[in-house]
Formats: structure tokens, C-alpha cells, sequence
């Protein structure tokens, strides 16, 4: 009978994946979110083999030897990378269980962006399932993070919702457990560290890398005017002499260098609410829009997004972790959710 019941609990262990561009989020049903780690894969050049997932790949961005490359298998959302996104699946899925990864076989349901092909659709249950799925869903991120948000997505009213992530940015209206209207931009966080990293090297003369602009955007970051400017230094190299270099910056030049991708942000919102039902935007005008995502942490976005849709703006509880939560919380409500995947498989075999 023991034996009965583990398997049955292995079998019951249910899997909730945020497969994001920066960070995957997993949450186990019945134990929560287990997993929170950089998307990011360290190879070997000369063997093809994985020597580092995760947090410890992610310390490796920039600072490899010729023979190893640290990437990320996931560009703008979707899979760039099969091979290396089915092993880092592989390895999450090992790491939440603290098991090896072919016992379990979980039932997935995975996030994914709102304007995704249906190839990229395709390649990510395809990635689920090789890595030991024994089904795999899909749900749109926005609908996810609205879920997560706790937004009454069942009722005849419109909820606004705006996912900002690493690759793209999720923006919909949604209204009786369906989407209405959305757009998804190819705009996010990845494009925030990129517009420094332009901004410092264009204008101060400096290189610095992806993890020190990613640094200086969390730091440093803002979307509106803040009362006090303030002032810091910034070490990278020097484009004239090759030298290291310490310039000084302010909180204005990095809200400058931000502004190209905010007001792209900014336009999908409003782009969303003028191809939404008029009785939907008088909902979302009561109701105002939700912010989710890492780029919902930067601030002043919220005053931003006000002043330029002239509608109440929310920021999420735990932001971060709205997608994961939402995947979490159909994984538990599955027969009554179930319409809101867009796309379900089952393996036709499990490899053990």
C-alpha cells in the first residue's frame, strides 16, 4: 500500500512553469513555488555537454573562457535554442522534485506569450514532453498573470492586465474567462538593459556589459520624475582607450535611456484598449489596469502608465510571481479553468 500511495504522489505532483526569457518560475501543486532561477545554460564548446543551469550559468554570463558559452535558450518569450530549452527544463523539473527527473512524469501547464506561432506553440510542448511531461497545456501569459492577480476573469466585465517580462511584454483585456483583445510586444526588460547599455556607450564613451545595465536599472531605474535626483558612478571600459573608466551618472540619464522602450510599452497599452468594446473599456475605466511582470518593480512605472492612459494603474502583489501562480491555480482548478489553455497534449510514451 505504500508503495501504492508514493507512486500515485509521484504521479499526482503536478507542475506549474513560468518558462520566462530571464527567470523560470516553477510551482509544485500542493507545495507552491520551489523554483525561481535565471533562464540561463552553460556549455561546453568543445563537447556540447551542460555544464551549469540556472544560478550558477547565470554567473557565467560574460566572464567564460573561449570554450564555454552561457546563453539563453529563450529569445523575445519563445524557444531559440531547442536542445539546450529541453535540458534546462530537464534540470528544473530534476531540482523541484529533488528526484531524478524521469520518475515523476508531472502534468505541465506552461505559460507563454500572447502572439506566439503556432510553431513556437508546437516547440514548447514539444520541450515539456521530451523533458518527461506526461501532458503538457499551454496557457497565454496574460491570462495566466490575471489568475495569478486574483482579477475576476469569469465575470461579464473587463479586466486589463499588463505582464511586463524579460522578452515581451503581455498586454489584455480579458472578460468571461476569455481574451477580447491583446497585443504582445517584443519589448521588455532585455530591451531595458540593452537601451543602457546603448545609452552609456553613446553618450558617455563607456562599454559596460548586460549584468552591470541590468544592475543599474533595478538600482537606479525609474519611469517618472522622481522628487530627488541622484547621482552614481558607473566602471566599465573606455571606447577611446580601452582602458577601465569610472564615469558618474544620474538617475535622469537612466530614466532617458529607458524612455525609448517605455513608450513602446506605453503604446500597446493603448493600442489594447482601442481595439477593446466600448462597454469593456467603461469596465477597465472603473476598474483600471494591473501591472505584473519584473518590469512592473520599476519605478514610477505605475505613474507613468496613469498619466498616459489617464486610468487608475495597480501595481500586483508580488509582481514576479503572478504568471507561476496563475499556472498554479488552473493546475488546482483544472476542470473548472480548463478553457482558458489554448493548447493540451499527452505523451503518447514515458520514457523511464
Amino acid at each position: 500500500m505504500n508503495v501504492v500511495n508514493t507512486v500515485l504522489g509521484l504521479w499526482s505532483s503536478d507542475m506549474g512553469i513560468d518558462l520566462g526569457t530571464a527567470n523560470t518560475l516553477v510551482h509544485v501543486r500542493g507545495r507552491g513555488i520551489v523554483l525561481n532561477e535565471p533562464s540561463v545554460v552553460a556549455v561546453s564548446r568543445r563537447t556540447g555537454q551542460v555544464l551549469s543551469v540556472g544560478s550558477d550559468a547565470r554567473k557565467m554570463l560574460g566572464r567564460t573562457p573561449a570554450d564555454i558559452v552561457a546563453m539563453r535558450p529563450l529569445k523575445d518569450g519563445v524557444i531559440a535554442d531547442f536542445e539546450r530549452t529541453e535540458q534546462m527544463i530537464k534540470h528544473f523539473i530534476a531540482k523541484a522534485y529533488d528526484r531524478s527527473w524521469h520518475i515523476s512524469h508531472p502534468r505541465m501547464v506552461v505559460g507563454i506569450p500572447s502572439g506566439v506561432t503556432e510553431v513556437e506553440k508546437r516547440a514548447v510542448i514539444d520541450a515539456a514532453t521530451s523533458a518527461g511531461a506526461r501532458e503538457a497545456h499551454l496557457i497565454e501569459e496574460p491570462m495566466a498573470a490575471a489568475i495569478g492577480a486574483g482579477l475576476p476573469i469569469q465575470e461579464a466585465g473587463g479586466s486589463l492586465v499588463v505582464d511586463i517580462g524579460g522578452g515581451t511584454t503581455e498586454v489584455a483585456v480579458i472578460s468571461l474567462g476569455g481574451i477580447v483583445a491583446a497585443e504582445s510586444a517584443r519589448q521588455g526588460g532585455d530591451e531595458m538593459d540593452d537601451a543602457i547599455v546603448h545609452y552609456v556607450r553613446r553618450n558617455l564613451n563607456l562599454l559596460i556589459g548586460e549584468r552591470t545595465a541590468e544592475d543599474i536599472k533595478i538600482a537606479m531605474g525609474s519611469a517618472f520624475p522622481r522628487e530627488e535626483e541622484q547621482a552614481f558612478t558607473v566602471r566599465g571600459r573606455d571606447l577611446m582607450t580601452g582602458l577601465p573608466k569610472v564615469v558618474e551618472m544620474t538617475t535622469a540619464h537612466v530614466r532617458e535611456a529607458l524612455a525609448g522602450v517605455l513608450v513602446g510599452i506605453v503604446g500597446a497599452i493603448k493600442r489594447t484598449v482601442e481595439a477593446t468594446p466600448p462597454e469593456l473599456v467603461v469596465d477597465v475605466m472603473e476598474r483600471g489596469l494591473i501591472l505584473c511582470g519584473g518590469g512592473a518593480l520599476l519605478s514610477g512605472l505605475d505613474q507613468l502608465v496613469a498619466h498616459e492612459t489617464l486610468m487608475p494603474v495597480y501595481v500586483a502583489a508580488d509582481p514576479l510571481t503572478c504568471v507561476v501562480r496563475g499556472t498554479g491555480l488552473v493546475l488546482e482548478e483544472m476542470e473548472t479553468l480548463r478553457r482558458v489553455l489554448v493548447r493540451s497534449h499527452r505523451a503518447r510514451a514515458l520514457r523511464y
